[in-house]
């Protein structure tokens, strides 16, 4: 049922990709509690659909390498809520293989997922959420977005790939008042995260936590791992009200990494 807000009008509603873990699912919890009617899309999955129904979140199920899923997922997004005022582009995997060892298969599903499908979701969204009045599209990049790292190659060119369309997207997008921005986070704890530490401590020989500080924070001023949280409440800004200003911005919450 749709719930007013205090001028009576339906609460605004948000679509967040990538919705049931992670990042994804601390920024769905966060606008819920912001008073966002909201939906989370994943791939088609008993464990995520039990995230969504025990969050109250409307689940959308698609897989984002695929053009026809993305148009879907608007569309049942849209007829679920009434209408579509936010996009969170989200969703991502990462992968870690020297460039001469890379699956070409992998590679497309990558580019597939945290590139193509958000000037997808963005292109099928639009008519909405430019007519929403407060329309907003955030793109959960990365510091990858800026600098790069080895092993990372498909992953990298996505996220620097999210900014340029960020940023094109926002001049678009600007007389009709929608605003497009970008958040790139450092590393954040996440299950991925948490993986790859473990992962990372058996290849090299160390502690996790030698791994954390000597390899994956040492370029880093901030000697910690974000938390899914911090990124969430940074997005609850940019999709607020109170940002009506703020367009093209790219939003470096990255320890310091790209202070250097």
């Amino acid at each position: 049922m749709t719930q007013p807000n205090s001028q009576g009008a339906p609460a605004r509603a948000a679509l967040v990709t990538g919705g049931t873990s992670g990042i994804g699912l601390a920024i769905a919890r966060r606008l819920q509690q912001d008073g966002l009617r909201v939906a989370v899309l994943d791939l088609d999955r008993p464990q995520a659909r039990e995230v969504a129904r025990g969050h109250g979140f409307t689940f959308v199920g698609a897989d984002l390498s695929r053009r026809e899923d993305c148009r879907r997922a608007v569309d049942e997004t849209v007829a679920a809520l009434g209408g579509l005022d936010v996009l969170v582009n989200n969703a991502g995997f990462q992968h870690i293989d020297p460039i001469a060892a890379f699956p070409e298969d992998t590679w497309d599903a990558m580019l597939h997922v945290m590139l193509t499908a958000p000037f997808l979701l963005s292109k099928y969204a639009w008519g909405f959420l430019t007519r929403s009045g407060q329309g907003r599209i955030v793109n959960v990049a990365s510091i990858h977005g800026h600098v790069a790292s080895p092993f990372k190659s498909a992953y990298i060119s996505a996220k620097h790939g999210v900014i340029g369309f960020t940023r094109t997207a926002a001049l678009e997008a600007g007389e009709q008042g929608l605003t497009v921005n970008a958040i790139c986070p450092g590393y954040v704890r996440t299950p991925l995260v948490e993986g790859q530490i473990a992962d990372q401590a058996r290849t090299r020989g160390l502690s996790e936590q030698e791994v954390e500080q000597k390899v994956m924070l040492e370029p880093a001023a901030i000697k910690r791992l974000l938390d899914p949280e911090d990124v969430a409440a940074l997005a609850s800004y940019v999709v607020s009200p109170a940002a009506w200003g703020m367009t093209g911005a790219v939003l470096d919450l990255d320890l310091g990494w790209t202070a250097r």
